[in-house]
């Protein structure tokens, strides 16, 4: 078949090793997209596989030299090069970006560098903007920068939360550019790519480009049959631009862990530090990477996904343990695969594994919703495979872990929160409560319960049928019936977005893309004055408040 054999194994790991064979063989296929695994230990390569196809059009086989987009793991190269100029004394990472970018809106305050990179600085993502306005059109260069220039207010104000914001890094990756006097995708390889001998990396801005030995991303269709994956924009940066192979990662990986080469001892110390917010709490993200405990031990990673494909980049630094795993299309979530691997390598040294709620433990749960008036916010619960499931601005629902007097979901589960909901209301409940206290990064709100029946789309609808401006978007919007369906169109620059709305109360209704790649889901929240509809709120996982105003 189209397995590309690894070194010889060493005998530590022997036995977790053999059983990466039985976790990779379902996608040992002939026919169809696939990923390559590197896996390292104490500097030795244990493992170094490809499967399935690098092309499914040519029929060309993945190799482990095959180069393969790592998506948002690009994020904390990024964070290094801002540290790079901090070193010479060029940027100081605790200044406002607006002093390297002056032409940035004052919104509510002035997010530092540094909270940039840890995604507490507040900005809106510019991605998820776009793709609320124009869908999966293609955003010509300068989109990203005019998108930002053009928002009128922030997520919320730097420190105050965290929410992942791949506006931020493209704004980083403007200063490194503007700062050293050569692009970005120069930088990276002068200073970072080319002095590890990384030589199959790079920074790639596009899917448009054609790279020597790169695979195709895919997307699968209905029919079983496959499209090409291409992002929907020319102008990718630090937030998500590098292409490398698993060689090249698990030299990263291991400078990472070891002596440095490029940055300093203490530029890598801030590099895994976790941030703090503005109440002093810990917020689990670093620069550029996520550190937390995985069954008694702690890791670093980052994962990142891309039209057609997606990574996870793992180390275990107390065992000195190294996994890179990425995919062009192979059905697989290598966050999952990447933990398999620790616990079949490790498995000994691992504590338990955390448990999640028990769906039955809150039976009257499941089924209900609540919304907080104060936010927006809208939270859900159903079942899981028999855990408690938490649905957060109508996005799909992920099992809560159970952590005694919280049930939470980890930053690194959404990419938003952490989420945190006391068990002591919980306690003895027969019936929903009518009102939850719920917790978003620390920032806690009422939440009270929508009807249990939602009302009928047509008779609550009408009243949101009209024409509308956004101007954050630089959008018209209009929402109308299409038979017995209710849409939001969006009409952005590029393309016509469609946002089919399901009622969850007057007030109160959840919305997600037609587009199903772009995972797009929020809430709509309706203002009205004088009992009339004067506009309305939208809220996704990394938007918030992005306001519509009524024009007729």
């Amino acid at each position: 078949m189209n397995i590309a054999d690894s070194p010889d194994h060493t005998n530590a790991g022997k036995t977790g090793v053999r059983a990466l064979d039985d976790l990779f063989q379902a996608f040992n296929r002939s026919d169809a997209p696939g990923l390559v695994v590197g896996v390292a230990q104490h500097g030795n390569t244990l493992y170094r596989r490809a499967f399935g196809l690098a092309s499914v059009e040519l029929g060309v086989a993945n190799t482990p030299w095959t180069r393969m987009r790592i998506g948002s793991t690009s994020k904390h190269f990024t964070c290094l090069a801002v540290l790079l100029l901090a070193e010479e004394g060029k940027v100081d990472p605790d200044a406002s970006v607006r002093r390297y970018l002056p032409e940035l809106p004052p919104l509510h305050g002035e997010p530092s560098l540094r909270q940039l990179m840890s995604h507490t600085g507040g900005y809106r993502c510019h991605l998820d903007l776009e793709f609320i306005a124009s869908g999966m059109a293609m955003q010509p260069k300068g989109t990203a920068l005019t998108t930002l220039l053009r928002q009128t207010a922030a997520n919320f104000a730097p420190g105050e939360s965290s929410l992942y914001c791949n506006g931020g890094y493209h704004l980083l990756s403007l200063v490194v550019a503007r700062i050293s006097g050569i692009s970005f995708e120069q930088f990276m390889h002068e200073r970072i790519f080319a002095p590890l001998s990384m030589v199959d990396t790079a920074s790639v801005p596009s899917d448009l480009e054609i790279h020597r030995g790169m695979a195709t991303l895919h997307l699968p269709k209905p029919d079983g049959s496959w499209t090409r994956g291409i992002f929907p924009s020319e102008e990718l940066l630090g937030e998500g631009a590098i292409i490398s192979t698993l060689d090249d990662m698990l030299r990263w990986l291991a400078h990472l862990r070891g002596t440095k080469t490029v940055g300093s001892e203490a530029t890598w110390a801030q590099m895994k530090t976790l941030s703090r917010l503005n109440d002093g709490s810990t917020a689990p993200y670093a620069l550029g990477l996520m550190r937390h405990d995985y069954r008694g031990l702690d890791i670093i990673h980052h994962a990142g996904g891309v039209i057609g494909g997606s990574s996870q980049m793992l180390t275990v630094p107390s065992h000195e343990l190294d996994v890179i795993i990425m995919t062009n299309g192979a059905m697989a979530n290598p966050i999952e695969l990447a933990n398999q691997i620790v616990d079949a390598m490790l498995g000994e040294a691992l504590g338990p594994r955390t448990e999640k709620a028990a769906a039955e433990r809150f039976r009257p749960l499941p089924g209900t919703r609540y919304h907080a008036k104060r936010t927006g916010h809208v939270i859900g619960f159903n079942e899981v495979g028999g855990k408690l499931g938490l649905a957060f601005l109508n996005s799909p629902a992920i099992p809560l872990t159970d952590a005694g007097d919280t049930l939470r979901i980890g930053f690194q589960e959404l990419a938003a929160g952490p989420l945190s909901l006391p068990v002591a209301q919980l306690a003895g409940i027969v019936e929903a409560p009518t009102t939850l206290q719920f917790s978003e990064a620390g920032n806690t709100s009422t939440f009270e319960r929508l009807p249990a029946v939602a009302p009928s789309l047509a008779e609550v609808g009408a009243a949101l049928v009209g024409r509308y401006h956004a101007t954050d978007l630089g959008a018209d919007a209009e929402i109308r019936f299409d038979g017995n369906a209710l849409n939001l169109y969006v009409y952005g620059a590029h393309a016509v977005s469609v946002l089919p709305l399901e009622a969850f109360s007057a007030e109160v209704f959840g919305l997600v893309s037609s587009i199903a790649v772009l995972s797009l889901r929020g809430v709509l929240n309706v203002e009205r004055k004088d009992g009339r509809v004067t506009g309305f709120f939208i809220h996704t996982m990394r938007t918030r408040h992005l306001p519509f105003v009524r024009r007729d």
